[in-house]
């Protein structure tokens, strides 16, 4: 299949700057071309390195081809100081492009917004939307009710530093929970404040089937901003009880992967 990206007006006056995006892959040992590609976003202040931990490797043991990008100014790729959220689609979306064949676009956190932007730009199989922030009040005021003194900055452009309860549950080990800690940076601050602005993302390209994942338990989305966003795809989230926000990362990260990738099994997307 012919890959199509769509133009916006904006695109062709004030296109985005190109910036050198870091990729990471996992390929089946049995390639199986039934099963499409699938692409891992991240969300603010991660890269691909969260999805390199278990779930690359996973989906590529399940025959999926599994790929992970870091947008512009996360994880390894080129910094991007004044990055707007449009700049991290644009990223997806030629990550995507450039993959064999049509693939299944997997947005996480903040990152899901940015795959929901992708998704009105790129014909994705299906869209995943894990834990996703959406931003708006709501999500703030979650934010600054489990984390007052970190969040904070955040609201004023500034680095929004996470806590252990926030992202992860107790059942992963200390050690394990800093060390990850340590590895998350912070979106760019004009980002930063189209989050909370909360610009509702344009209706996919082909109306692609769109999944939800999340937990009740997250200090990171209300549960009622996850119905929300739920409801916006016709459906209804798919939940995980006892998890933190990373579920990519946490003790139990197995659980929501093999339920996305069973989804893209049965539905045959």
């Amino acid at each position: 299949m012919t890959s199509v990206r769509i133009m916006r007006n904006r695109d062709w006056a004030n296109p985005v700057p190109p910036a050198r995006r870091e990729v990471l892959t996992a390929t089946p040992e049995l390639p199986d071309d039934s099963k499409p590609p699938v692409l891992f976003v991240p969300g603010f202040g991660h890269g691909a390195w969260a999805y390199a931990e278990h779930w690359l490797e996973h989906a590529a043991g399940r025959g999926f081809a599994a790929h992970a990008v870091s947008p512009r100014g996360h994880g390894n790729s080129e910094p991007a100081p004044k990055a707007e959220l449009r700049a991290y689609a644009h990223d997806v979306v030629q990550v995507a492009a450039g993959l064999p064949r049509q693939a299944v676009l997997v947005g996480h956190g903040a990152g899901a917004l940015v795959v929901a932007h992708a998704l009105a730009r790129y014909p994705a199989r299906a869209g995943v939307l894990a834990a996703p922030v959406f931003g708006g009040w709501a999500t703030l005021g979650l934010a600054l009710r489990h984390n007052l003194f970190g969040t904070l900055p955040g609201a004023f452009g500034g680095k929004v530093r996470v806590g252990r309860r926030q992202l992860f549950s107790r059942d992963l080990p200390e050690p394990v929970a800093r060390d990850y800690l340590k590895r998350i940076g912070h979106a760019s601050r004009r980002a930063q404040w189209e989050l909370l602005r909360s610009r509702a993302p344009e209706e996919p390209v082909g109306a692609p089937p769109v999944l939800v994942v999340g937990t009740p338990d997250d200090r990171v989305v209300p549960r009622s901003a996850l119905d929300r966003v739920a409801a916006r795809y016709g459906g209804a989230p798919l939940l995980f009880p006892g998890m933190g926000h990373d579920l990519m990362l946490d003790a139990r990260w197995p659980e929501p992967l093999d339920a996305i990738l069973d989804w893209l099994e049965k539905g045959d997307h």
